[in-house]
């Protein structure tokens, strides 16, 4: 199967509302609203993603009889890059509420030139995700680095039978790398992909530092 690209922002839908949100530099000066809303972008993806999982159909027992209804053939494993992955990891979760998870520690190691930098993988904590469903996170796909590497590094627990991934901006660059780079058959679900990418990897028009503005600045 193909590499498919969703961006659901090409459709006025409430993902339009909480994107606007998102964006709006006045309203980041709330943190916790600012979490917030990737989480429910989170809970958005989780219920789009769910609609192309395999099902298999199982009897319930109600009060007045049986009802047979579909439910997952297995969960998914949500991956998450940290720390700015938390808030749209748990949006995820609170859908696929008995899935498994894994976290990941990406950073930006700056060597002299504050333009110039290299994605490094710092810790890993995962399940095996051999022949399972994995489903990558992180709310900025700028130049696509973090993601591959992260899913790089996810191959030491097992070599995943799908993978999703789910980031709320992308650049037309950083699609471009991860369709590249990831699996012939990878699913990108993408809130909005915008333009530009500045000299420092930041997307253009896009919404700042994803991390700063949901746990506040870093030295």
């Amino acid at each position: 199967m193909p590499a498919t690209v969703h961006n659901l922002g090409l459709r006025p839908s409430l993902l339009s509302a909480v994107l606007a949100e998102i964006r709006d530099r006045e309203l980041q000066q709330d943190r916790m609203r600012f979490r917030r809303n990737l989480e429910r972008c989170g809970e958005i993806f989780a219920y789009e993603i769910s609609k192309v999982l395999p099902y298999v159909e199982r009897d319930v027992q109600t009060s007045l009889g049986a009802a047979r209804v579909p439910v997952l053939a297995e969960q998914p494993v949500i991956a998450s890059i940290l720390r700015a992955g938390l808030p749209l990891h748990q949006g995820l979760l609170n859908y696929f509420d008995h899935a498994d998870n894994s976290f990941i520690s990406a950073y930006r190691k700056h060597e002299g030139d504050a333009d110039h930098f290299e994605v490094e993988i710092e810790y890993l904590s995962s399940p095996s995700v051999e022949g399972r469903t994995v489903i990558l996170c992180d709310p900025m796909l700028a130049t696509g680095s973090s993601m591959v590497l992260a899913y790089q590094a996810l191959l030491r627990r097992g070599r995943p039978a799908q993978l999703h991934v789910a980031a709320v901006i992308a650049s037309e660059q950083g699609v471009r790398f991860a369709l590249d780079k990831l699996p012939d058959d990878v699913t990108l679900w993408l809130g909005a992909i915008d333009p530009e990418l500045t000299a420092r990897a930041y997307i253009v028009p896009g919404l700042g530092d994803a991390g700063d503005l949901a746990f506040g600045a870093k030295d």
